[in-house]
């Protein structure tokens, strides 16, 4: 389906839905044409707004490129950009405003999983694509043939084998489970407790805990009592920070040979480099890490470049987990619009569905949900890490990867108690 194009609209207000100012990211048009318009709300306020500003710098700068290319099929690239505050009660809003007032030709889903979850009835109804955006299963239960999600997972079994089968290799008999009682992190802690039974494992401590709690000392402390083999842990990036800063004050008992595994926040620069030595020891989930077994052709350019455009935007100044995956999504839009020289939504699809795409984080290959076909969650290990240094981030062995196998570049430290320490 093709969305109908118009010429640039201009917005002065904020969106009367949602309070979300909206942005026209362009400079100009092209005479062979309107500008391709790509639509999406992204977080730059809210709890996810430091992960979703640097992510759209990465998309910001994919349209730079492109345009500097010449555009698509002779055609400017212009980004219409909401702030949904990192309410999914806006999302809904935004996108009807996006198909129904700016006319945009093409969508990219809001970053995460909870603001992109309410649109997926509207894409599906409207049979259109919608380009993924680090969201997990929302496609689970719409089941819509025109969804991408470029995250590199595709469901929680292949996201926390490798933790998991770390814990099982140093013999770990017992885990326990702390998580936010939200849609995401209960997702994540649904599919490692079925890991985990799986391999013989038994639950000896399972808490879930309202969103936005700033304190867990009680439930640390309750979690040290029932003496775990293995903790596992499904956080947002407050809560991340509050629970690290949690364990290190009070400790986690020297029976826990592995700590972390779904803490969203450890891979943000800001909260890596205030949490500082307190890292160390814990192993989480990651997509990116300065280690040569995931040196893709053409990420290190973007991250030089993104490094540059960071500090004068004042974003997370290292830029390794969202922003590749945002310029990723703009490459594979590029090449699909490019290759069947049309914006006619069923074609890109099966475009869509059928290629390896070719992106600065590696080949991407799409399997029927839409999911990739091919996970590479990385599984990393924080050591050696000094406090006040964000720029040692950006060393190789700081953040040793532990899992899969084919990307692994070191040992597990443990117990964890020790390689806190």
């Amino acid at each position: 389906m093709t969305l109908q194009k118009r010429g640039s609209v201009t917005r002065r207000k904020f969106l009367a839905a949602t309070g979300g100012a909206a942005a026209v990211l362009s400079t100009g048009s092209f005479a062979q044409g309107a500008p391709i318009k790509i639509g999406l709300s992204i977080a730059q306020t809210g709890g996810l707004g430091a992960g979703g500003k640097a992510a759209l710098l990465g998309q910001q700068m994919w349209r730079d490129d492109v345009n500097a290319k010449g555009g698509i099929l002779g055609r400017k690239v212009e980004l219409v950009v909401y702030d949904d505050q990192s309410n999914p009660a806006n999302t809904p809003a935004i996108y009807t405003k996006l198909l129904d007032v700016d006319k945009v030709d093409l969508l990219i889903a809001p970053y995460g999983t909870n603001p992109t979850a309410p649109i997926m009835p509207l894409v599906k109804q409207r049979g259109l694509m919608l380009m993924g955006n680090f969201s997990f299963e929302v496609n689970e239960r719409i089941q819509h043939d025109m969804w991408f999600n470029n995250s590199p997972w595709n469901d929680s079994v292949t996201w926390f084998t490798g933790f998991i089968e770390l814990g099982v290799k140093r013999g770990a008999k017992t885990i326990a489970f702390l998580a936010a009682d939200a849609e995401f992190s209960q997702a994540l802690a649904t599919g490692a407790k079925n890991l985990a039974k799986h391999q013989g494992m038994t639950a000896v401590y399972d808490q879930k805990y309202p969103p936005n709690t700033t304190e867990f000392s009680s439930m640390i402390r309750s979690i040290k009592a029932t003496k775990p083999d293995v903790v596992f842990v499904a956080s947002y990036p407050g809560e991340s920070v509050a629970i690290v800063r949690a364990v290190n004050e009070i400790g986690i008992g020297s029976s826990v040979k592995l700590f972390g595994g779904g803490m969203v926040g450890l891979q943000f620069a800001p909260i890596m480099e205030s949490l500082g030595s307190q890292l160390n020891g814990i192993v989480n989930y990651n997509t990116y890490v300065p280690e040569k077994t995931v040196d893709f052709p053409g990420l290190k350019d973007f991250l030089t470049r993104y490094a540059v455009k960071a500090k004068v935007e004042k974003v997370d100044p290292l830029g390794f987990y969202l922003p590749p995956f945002n310029y990723a999504i703009g490459q594979m839009l590029e090449a699909a619009v490019t290759a069947t020289k049309s914006l006619d939504h069923k074609a890109l699809a099966k475009y869509m569905r059928e290629t390896e795409h070719k992106t600065i984080v590696g080949p991407i290959k799409f399997q029927r949900n839409g999911e990739w076909a091919n996970a590479r969650v990385l599984m990393v290990q924080f050591t050696g890490i000094k406090d006040k240094d964000v720029e040692q981030f950006r060393l190789p062995g700081k953040q040793v990867i532990l899992a899969p196998t084919q990307y692994k570049t070191g040992e597990l430290k443990f117990p964890y108690e020790k390689a806190r320490n």
